[in-house]
């Protein structure tokens, strides 16, 4: 049997970890591996056992973003729209039904967490990263801006800013400074790092916990994070009709590692580094 795509542990009580399980594929969110993802989320969400869950990648990365060569036997977690700007509406739905769980839940992040693994990182609750974590958006440089645009919301205006018009990346430290993440440890200290911050959200009441996570969302609710997330969403559908979006599809449809090479070359980043990059 093959493994599954979303790794199952408590390593204390009242705590679920969940490991993302495609390290060959630097953990590119593919439509099954989403789909282990929330399934294992709502069982935990469901569990009166468990209060804190953490997720976190295998191998040498969290995320490198969505699955660019997608198994079309694959079927998403819930429907996808076939109108124009249904992909982002899709990954919306999923990022905000994990900030209404109960349950608190945790980032950790090492290595690479770009496009659609900083997605899934903003609808955590708390985030911790590796010192040297690998923190970006680079499809804004060929494709068209962010499927969820958290940039804002997360970072301000003019960090946010930069990040659209640019593309580059943050490291851990930079991400904590931007407000991205809450803080970052040296990679090898992380594991026991995010444990033991689990280990003190998990000695407050489930029930009161819940309350005190709904407080820090309905205040960004308020002020208008979801409307202005769907907003950009619609903007995310208007760039792929550009000229130069279209190119990039046509570029990208001969070749995925040479399409993503021609994109970052003249930056001398990601794709174009030793680490690599899935989007």
């Amino acid at each position: 049997m093959s493994e599954p795509l979303v790794m199952i542990d408590d390593p204390a009580p009242r705590i679920r970890r969940l490991t993302l399980n495609r390290p060959g594929k630097r953990n590119a969110l593919s439509h099954g591996l989403r789909s282990e993802l929330f399934d294992a989320l709502r069982r935990a969400d469901r569990d009166p056992e468990v209060s804190v869950v953490i997720i976190r990648g295998a191998g040498s990365c969290f995320s490198a973003g969505y699955d660019l060569a997608q198994d079309p036997g694959e079927r998403p977690p819930w429907t996808i729209s076939t109108a124009d700007g249904g992909w982002a509406r899709h990954v919306l739905q999923g990022w905000f039904e994990m900030m209404d769980l109960s349950i608190v839940v945790i980032a950790q992040v090492h290595g690479y967490c770009l496009a659609g693994g900083t997605e899934l990182a903003t609808a955590c609750d708390l985030v911790y990263v590796a010192e040297d974590a690998e923190i970006g958006y680079p499809p804004v440089r060929s494709m068209s801006s962010p499927d969820m645009g958290w940039h804002v919301w997360m970072m301000g205006m003019r960090k946010a800013m930069e990040a659209m018009l640019t593309g580059d990346s943050m490291s851990g430290e930079e991400a904590v400074e931007a407000g991205f993440a809450n803080r970052a440890f040296p990679s090898q200290e992380l594991d026991a790092a995010v444990l033991a911050v689990a280990d003190r959200v998990a000695k407050v009441p489930a029930d009161l916990q819940a309350l005190n996570k709904r407080v820090v969302h309905r205040a960004m609710e308020a002020m208008g994070m979801r409307d202005g997330m769907r907003a950009t969403a619609d903007i995310n559908a208007l760039g792929f009709h550009q000229r130069s979006s279209i190119e990039y599809h046509r570029r990208f449809s001969e070749g995925v590692t040479e399409a993503l090479t021609a994109r970052d070359e003249s930056f001398g980043d990601y794709r174009t580094n030793d680490r690599g990059s899935s989007e």
